[in-house]
């Protein structure tokens, strides 16, 4: 069985691990050239820390700013990549990986797939949420041929039920109090932009029948037949 695998490419890998500590050292380097020029300009703010790195003897602090910018470029790099999701699919099954996060769903259990933004969703039959991946998409066209060359119920305009969600507000009444107590704690936990909270959030919310999707971190829902 052939498996496709959507992640970010080894070249635009490459580029990243190459490019962000060459730039990072390009940084250091230039903090360190321009601190003795800057610090005669009286406007110039943050005058202390740019007169002790102006004081350091050569050629230490240029190669200690190169060393220091080159390896914030690693770490960068580094959060880049493993920002994305790695995504598997073959014909029986679908995973998505993010971080230590995986979801692996069964195609026979796949009622829709579609992007939401920039999240791959798949639905059950029940029309519930069985899956939806973080992080960046390496590629939306790349994950739409996946999902389509493996057989899924691929819906290119998007979420086939969209005209089913209504922005949630305070103790909606057609919502049970717990479904409510969830969303509202759900919603300080995008004003604080805190996306595991989020996350776990929107699954407790789900195993209530309660879909989720979210539009500038307003809040909109609709409910799994069956559910709330």
């Amino acid at each position: 069985m052939t498996e496709t695998v959507v992640t970010l490419p080894p070249g635009e890998q490459a580029l990243i691990w190459a490019g962000f500590p060459v730039l990072g050292a390009g940084l250091g380097w230039g903090i360190k050239a321009v601190a003795g020029w800057a610090i005669t300009l009286p406007w110039v703010p943050f005058d202390k820390p740019l007169e002790f790195i102006a004081s350091l003897p050569e050629p230490h602090v240029t190669i200690g700013a190169l060393a220091v910018g080159g390896i914030a470029g690693l770490v960068l790099a580094f959060l880049a990549i493993a920002d994305h999701v790695v995504i598997t699919v073959d014909d029986d099954r679908a995973s998505l990986v993010y971080g230590d996060s995986r979801q692996e769903v069964r195609r026979a259990d796949v009622g829709a797939a579609f992007l939401d933004g920039k999240a791959v969703v798949l639905l059950g039959h029940a029309t519930e949420e069985i899956a939806r991946s973080r992080g960046s998409l390496p590629s939306a066209a790349r994950v739409q041929d996946a999902f389509v060359r493996h057989g899924y119920p691929w819906h290119a305009d998007g979420d086939p039920h969209r005209d089913e969600f209504r922005r949630w507000v305070e103790d909606h009444p057609e919502l049970s109090p717990t479904a409510n107590a969830l969303l509202r704690a759900r919603a300080r936990a995008l004003e604080k932009d805190r996306g595991d909270d989020a996350a776990e959030l929107r699954e407790e919310l789900t195993r209530l029948g309660v879909v989720v999707r979210d539009r500038d971190k307003r809040q909109h829902w609709r409910s799994v037949p069956g559910g709330e």
